[in-house]
């Protein structure tokens, strides 16, 4: 069973025959004792810290197909090296280039994700409503909401009921939390401790969504409710959105209500809040249980976990788009 492995420290990786050496770094620059990583082992690694690489690692990773992730000193995601793509399909490809450009054909992929992920939110708030946090004003305000999303015409007017949709919905973060005040969102850099633990889990969940396009014949640029643009692969937005109250919200749920994270876990900077190495590892543990946890699948009927539920996301927009069949968003259902 491959693992993903997060390397925190900075750092030298290096291939050694067939397996994979990191020498961290103290805070001084000096090397310390090197860990050993069975490249069989290894599904994904995500790098925090400064990272010392040659192109005879890449070349090593890309044979291997193992993808390296990588976050800058505020918690935001900066890029990946992604191995050259082994599931390449023309066919594919041309079919998810005409469904962007055909307007309606666009809007009805971009509607269902929308449908999904206010699905998600909802189901979030109702399980606190119904343990006494009185959300019920929140909720009907994106039943509300949720209701214009199929009489929509355009991508800009579905993208304004989506921005109305997320305000309301961390509105509710002030109700939900126990021990810290959200306020408004803030982006890059969070101005506060729950607004680093979303941005930081966020960009997690891109990572994944966009290891799973890469394990299908999905290309990341071309997306949907989303504007494609330039050094971003927006697809991962797409599916993340369908995903972000599952595996990223739950768990800032978690680890706050259960005190698993605290105060000491997040550093003040100037106009800028960021998680502490040790917070940083609380959370991705955290998410990572997340992400193995298994749920019984309906049309499979076994067990999967919510890492591949993301996979099998994919191929239901792959089916979609060569119109085998229609594209229905996950949805909680328990």
């Amino acid at each position: 069973m491959k693992r993903t492995y997060y390397l925190f420290n900075p750092g030298r990786l290096q291939r050694r025959d067939n397996t994979l050496k990191f020498t961290p770094y103290d805070e001084e620059g000096n090397e310390q004792k090197p860990r050993f990583l069975p490249v069989e082992n290894v599904g994904e690694l995500y790098c925090f810290g400064n990272l010392d690489a040659n192109s005879a690692l890449y070349n090593f990773l890309g044979q291997q197909q193992i993808p390296i992730h990588f976050f800058d000193y505020y918690e935001n995601y900066t890029g990946s090296f992604m191995p050259r793509e082994a599931l390449l399909s023309g066919k594919v490809l041309l079919a998810q280039t005409d469904f962007y450009k055909n307007t309606k054909k666009r809007l009805n992929i971009a509607q269902q994700i929308l449908t999904g992920a206010a699905f998600n939110m909802l189901k979030n708030l109702r399980y606190y409503d119904n343990r006494g946090k009185d959300l019920a004003e929140i909720i009907e305000a994106i039943e509300k909401l949720s209701e214009k999303i199929q009489l929509t015409t355009a991508i800009d007017e579905l993208m304004g009921i989506e921005g109305n949709i997320r305000r309301y919905y961390y509105d509710a973060f002030n109700l939900i939390l126990n021990h810290f005040e959200m306020g408004g969102r803030s982006y890059r850099p969070p101005l506060n401790e729950v607004n680093a633990l979303i941005s930081f889990g966020n960009m997690m969940c891109y990572s994944q969504c966009l290891r799973a396009i890469h394990q299908t014949q999905l290309n990341p640029l071309i997306s949907f409710l989303h504007q494609p643009g330039e050094r971003r692969f927006s697809l991962s937005l797409d599916l993340a959105e369908v995903f972000k109250p599952l595996l990223v919200d739950r768990v800032i749920f978690k680890v706050i209500n259960k005190k698993e994270i605290q105060p000491h876990d997040f550093e003040t900077g100037i106009n800028s809040v960021t998680l502490t190495p040790n917070g940083k590892k609380k959370f991705v543990q955290a998410f990572e249980n997340r992400l193995s946890e298994t749920i019984k699948h309906r049309t499979l009927n076994r067990n999967v976990s919510y890492k591949h539920l993301i996979k099998l996301e994919c191929y239901k927009l792959v089916k979609h788009i060569l119109q085998i069949e229609d594209y229905k968003p996950f949805k909680v259902y328990w």
